[in-house]
């Protein structure tokens, strides 16, 4: 029997370089920098001080201001893209029966959850203040509640599942998504990423770790350098990207508009380290390799790879090899860019956020660019339009991340005429 397809018909967006969907892609085909100097609290005691941090976000414009202690930044991160997401594919949940609710699902793609919730509960119990503790520290601290929120606020009734698997959550939750709604088990569910990770002891455990650069606290915009040879680490980032996820005559039934299709997902896992990505490649291009497999398109058929590109010395050297493996000769044919370049790495929110961009870009024929790559590295020698967008009328794309505890994730989109 062959697989139901499965469309995306409602993106939602909240991050650091626009709030809103188009003003997010407006940005970004610009090539306008989100990367600023932190200012969610004082990092001058740091090397690392900047952070793809999204500012003028209204909270209690998404959470009621009583209720904003007891609840994590993801919680109206992800409220406000669902949001967006749902109004821009026609579904209206204030309007539904309650056995039309029971049909939507929600997968929440994160990798850190509610972790800088559960810091400043800490925070303040060393600081003596335990009586402003919340009273739902043990709920909001669990991971799986970050679903539960979103449901609520919006009356979802179906399955509400996280997926956290590190940098590739995001991707991870939209190729589960694509599995639930190909076996029949749904016929819409509201899925992609939030990660809200700016918080003071987050932000160390990732400068003990040596994998953020700090070379940039005075120019914040050209911190975030995939691919350029002189990059030295990633930069921290928060945001949300949701979409809306429908089996195709689902969608084709009530006359919504189609961004693409979701036509194939691949996963591996390289059992390698916690950290380190193994310098041969072999299993990021195997992902991507399924991923072309299920869409029943040869390497050939794609022009456009969002790239995982998180700007580290490694990341960027062995996904480059990857693509090499993974395409052969049309490696060197295709396109491709990162969009922590203007973003920075919103952890496993991310794979959500190159979807969402490389959906767009589809729509418009235009593909993002890659700002700051200033020196040339011959270990990185691929297209990764450097500099300024570029016209692209392409049919094909996939999407890359790849994790920490060795995970890749890929998944390759389909416009649909």
């Amino acid at each position: 029997m062959s697989k139901r397809r499965v469309v995306i018909t409602g993106i939602g967006c909240v991050s650091p370089n626009g709030i809103g969907r188009e003003e997010f892609w407006r940005n970004t085909r610009a090539g306008v920098s989100g990367v600023r100097r932190i200012t969610r609290f004082d990092p001058s005691c740091s090397p690392v001080q900047v952070a793809g941090e999204v500012v003028d976000f209204e909270e209690d414009a998404y959470v009621n201001p009583k209720d904003r202690p007891h609840v994590s930044r993801a919680t109206p991160l992800g409220i406000a893209a669902i949001g967006e997401a749902l109004a821009d594919g026609g579904l209206e949940p204030a309007r539904m029966t309650r056995d039309q609710l029971r049909q939507i699902g929600v997968l929440v793609g994160s990798g850190g959850g509610s972790l800088e919730f559960t810091e400043e509960q800490y925070r303040l119990y060393y600081t003596g203040k335990i009586k402003q503790c919340s009273v739902y520290t043990i709920p909001t601290s669990t991971i799986g509640t970050l679903a539960s929120e979103f449901s609520m606020r919006f009356g979802l009734r179906g399955f509400s599942h996280v997926v956290s698997t590190g940098c590739t959550s995001s991707t991870d939750a939209l190729g589960y998504a694509m599995r639930q709604i190909q076996s029949g088990a749904s016929d819409c569910v509201i899925a992609g990423g939030v990660d809200a990770p700016l918080a003071p002891l987050i932000l160390r455990a990732f400068v003990l770790m040596r994998i953020m650069t700090t070379r940039w606290n005075h120019l914040p915009e050209r911190a975030s350098r995939p691919f350029s040879r002189d990059r030295d680490g990633f930069v921290i980032a928060e945001g949300a990207w949701f979409f809306v996820v429908e089996e195709y005559e689902h969608a084709q039934a009530r006359g919504a508009r189609i961004y693409g299709e979701l036509a194939g997902y691949g996963s591996t896992c390289e059992a390698y380290h916690r950290v380190r990505l193994e310098e041969c490649g072999e299993e990021p291009a195997r992902a991507i390799g399924l991923a072309l497999a299920e869409a029943g398109v040869p390497g050939e058929a794609i022009s456009y790879v969002n790239y995982h590109g998180t700007s580290t010395e490694l990341n960027d050297r062995i996904e480059t090899r990857a693509m090499k493996l993974a395409f052969n000769g049309h490696a060197y044919r295709l396109c491709g860019s990162s969009l922590k370049s203007l973003i920075g790495h919103p952890q496993g929110a991310c794979g959500a956020a190159g979807v969402a961009a490389t959906l767009l870009a589809m729509r418009d024929g235009v593909v993002p660019p890659t700002i700051n790559i200033d020196e040339p590295d011959p270990d990185c020698d691929l297209d990764y339009i450097p500099g300024e967008a570029r016209p692209l009328d392409f049919e094909y794309a996939v999407a890359n991340c790849i994790a920490f505890g060795s995970k890749n994730s890929a998944l390759v989109l389909r416009r649909v005429s």
